[in-house]
């Protein structure tokens, strides 16, 4: 089969429900019969969901929007540097469903179910369809841990996908957090508004009232997810007074090009989100093929300085295996010795203080 266009039945077959087996992955014509063997061996281990509106996007099995969600049997290979649970979710969960690893802000987890799963995620080892739902029982538990621990100011609802909740359990949880006197901050942590828009309903807007401030993450990596139906769903979010921010991963073939980077922030600020974060591939089981070296990502972000608005420039990040936080990679422009900084175009330029001769 060739790859350079996609059959018309293949199409209208990928758009009409989410595509999760290896058959389905054949009829929309995203991976070749050959592979067939290796693609279900890559299924017994990982998870696979491209719902119709990311299929849409999807003009090749090997364009920036496929290699996202297309599995691949590179996926069975890991690499000696590659771990489990690259940055230490496991270690810092000290009741099922939280994770602590900063002292002002926690993470819940209340489900680990996905609209769709990144071929390169940290937690692929435990994201599916099937786990990670928290019931009552283990919900109550997670809501007293917060609530006896005063110094939490900050909870992110992550996953999985907090946006795949029902629309009453969602709106239940955010009732419980906003309860919680210490807490002042609730984020989301989302691809929904951009890979399955149709779920922004009211009713899951209405579920995201708070009387605490709300903040929305929402991850894209490439401009072409940012299709009309997305950019709608996201003005759906922000007409509700939530403020919306961009986070992307570096990915080899997805946005490894300053001019590719360039066109995802700029399509982030032209719907009114913040780029935020853009991080350094974490080492999950088989992702590496979409590492990029770090002076690599340090050069393509030093290269848009200047080039692109404040506004459209994300803090480029590197979070430390093992579950020590994240920390910023640059690009730097202050010389070692603090006396002088380069300018966009790499000219030298001395620091005026007061104490300067």
């Amino acid at each position: 089969m060739s790859f350079s266009r996609l059959s018309a039945a293949g199409l209208n077959s990928a758009h009409t429900r989410t595509l999760r087996t290896p058959e389905e992955l054949v009829n929309a014509g995203f991976v070749t019969h050959g592979t067939m063997p290796a693609i279900g061996e890559v299924a017994e281990k990982y998870a696979t969901a491209i719902p119709p509106a990311f299929a849409d996007l999807i003009e090749t099995p090997d364009d920036p929007i496929g290699l996202q969600v297309i599995p691949s049997p590179d996926e069975l290979v890991t690499a000696p540097h590659e771990l489990a649970d690259p940055i230490g979710d496991d270690a810092l969960s000290p009741v099922p469903g939280i994770v602590h690893r900063y002292a002002d802000r926690a993470l819940l987890k209340p489900l680990l179910i996905c609209p769709l799963y990144c071929r390169f995620c940290f937690r692929r080892e435990h994201v599916g369809p099937d786990g990670g739902l928290l019931d009552e029982e283990a919900l109550a538990v997670a809501f007293q841990w917060l609530r006896e621990n005063s110094a939490i100011r900050e909870v992110i609802l992550t996953g999985g996908d907090p946006l795949m909740l029902s629309s009453r359990r969602l709106e239940h949880i955010m009732r419980e957090l906003a309860s919680i006197p210490h807490v002042t901050t609730l984020r989301i942590h989302s691809r929904v508004p951009l890979a399955a828009p149709e779920k922004i309903t009211d009713a899951l807007l209405d579920a995201m009232d708070a009387d605490k401030a709300v903040w929305m993450v929402v991850h894209a990596n490439h401009a072409r997810e940012f299709s009309a139906a997305g950019r709608e769903a996201l003005k759906k979010i922000q007409r509700r007074g939530i403020p919306v921010l961009g986070q992307s991963v570096l990915l080899r073939g997805v946005n490894d090009s300053e001019a590719a980077l360039e066109d995802l922030f700029r399509a982030m600020v032209e719907s009114r989100m913040k780029p935020y974060y853009l991080h350094q591939l974490d080492p999950a089981p088989g992702t590496a093929r979409f590492h990029v070296p770090i002076e690599e990502g340090r050069r393509l972000l030093a290269g848009l300085r200047g080039r692109v608005t404040g506004l459209a420039w994300p803090t480029y990040v590197l979070d430390i295996p093992g579950g020590y936080g994240k920390v910023p990679l640059g690009p730097d422009y202050v010389e070692p010795s603090l006396s002088a900084v380069s300018d966009p175009n790499g000219q030298k330029h001395a620091i005026r203080t007061p104490d300067t001769q």
